[in-house]
């Protein structure tokens, strides 16, 4: 029988020799206080604090640390994907359309039948106090309700309950005003089951982003299996018909944006300007979607983007359409100074 010693050094040597001969021996903390301290250190280095407030109802209250910013690995929403998420923008000291997003995140959990722990009231108190606590007055908030930790099995039925997490994100948010490039994605959209609901597994989308990039293109465009347009990785889009009507494929198989939807109320202010014709909801085939005069992706934190070429074809006269602008100007207009039902004041202490 061979020793233990003799056994430990065989480990050594088939372990060296799995990392070229360099094996670097693990560290093991000893206690929580030490990996805080190396967690901190690994923040201390940054210039700015990008996400100034989390909350998690695992901890049951508001994060100021960054290096306590942390979910459970055994959360069903890390390593099985069965969570959803929705977004809002903070834009000088209001969130933007948070009602909206908060109904599309409650009907997206439903679907995918994980239960919160609170009403709508409390998660919308709760996200209103997160970003007071973060003092800051541009960027997102984002959050996810995960079916919650407990285990590493697929079903989350032993899990003593849902989890709800929220972030507040410093990031400047500006108007969209110079063109990009788009492709048409060759990955598989998901199926209407999961499409119409805004849950985490978005590896299509986000494959579908690093298809477009690898070709020079900002993002892409999913066409769906009857060639109608579909959805861009994590917006909608839109186009102006050569009779200078406004279309928008429908949401039977795509995310109904909440963004996209708040354009089709405003966009009929332009009818009645003259500047458009008319607003749609209907599908548009890929073909007819290249001949129009002009296209543009819509999301909440765009709110409107340009596209003048897709798929090396130019959209219209290959420039920034004037009437994108103008939708833009609408959404933007109704960001920074719309009706209160669509932007709440965060009440921030002195």
């Amino acid at each position: 029988m061979e020793s233990r010693s003799s056994i430990d050094q065989k480990s050594d040597a088939i372990l060296e020799a799995e990392n070229g001969g360099d094996f670097e021996e693990v560290h093991v903390f000893q206690s929580s206080s030490e990996l805080i301290a190396k967690l901190h250190e690994k923040w201390s280095s940054v210039e700015k604090q990008p996400y100034p407030a989390m909350y998690s109802s695992v901890y049951g209250g508001i994060i100021l640390d960054p290096a306590l910013m942390v979910i459970p690995i055994d959360d069903h929403m890390v390593h099985r994907g069965h969570g959803v998420f929705d977004t809002a923008v903070l834009l000088d000291g209001y969130l933007y359309e948070l009602d909206a997003h908060l109904d599309r995140f409650l009907r997206s959990a439903s679907k995918a039948k994980i239960f919160p722990s609170f009403p709508q009231s409390t998660l919308r108190s709760i996200l209103v106090q997160m970003t007071a606590a973060s003092r800051c007055k541009r960027g997102t908030i984002r959050y996810w309700l995960s079916a919650g930790p407990g285990n590493f099995l697929l079903s989350p039925a032993k899990c003593p309950t849902s989890a709800f997490y929220a972030v507040v994100i410093d990031e400047n948010i500006s108007q969209c005003k110079e063109g990009v490039k788009v492709i048409t994605s060759s990955v598989p959209m998901k199926s209407p089951e999961f499409a119409t609901m805004k849950n985490v597994n978005y590896l299509p989308n986000v494959l579908s982003v690093m298809e477009a990039e690898e070709k020079g293109a900002f993002a892409s465009i999913w066409i769906d299996d009857e060639s109608y347009v579909a959805e861009g990785p994590n917006v909608n889009v839109a186009f102006i018909t050569r009779e200078k009507e406004l279309v928008v494929p429908l949401f039977d198989k795509v995310l109904s944006g909440c963004t996209v939807k708040r354009l089709l109320e405003l966009a009929p202010k332009l009818v009645a300007e003259g500047r458009l014709k008319g607003v749609k909801l209907e599908n548009i085939t890929a073909e007819q979607a290249k001949d129009a005069a002009e296209m543009m992706y819509v999301g909440s934190t765009l709110p409107v983007l340009p596209i003048i070429m897709w798929d090396d074809q130019q959209i219209g006269d290959g420039k920034v359409g004037e009437l994108t602008m103008e939708l833009s100007n609408l959404l933007w207009d109704d960001m920074v100074a719309g009706p209160d039902y669509q932007r709440i004041p965060v009440p921030y202490k002195e």
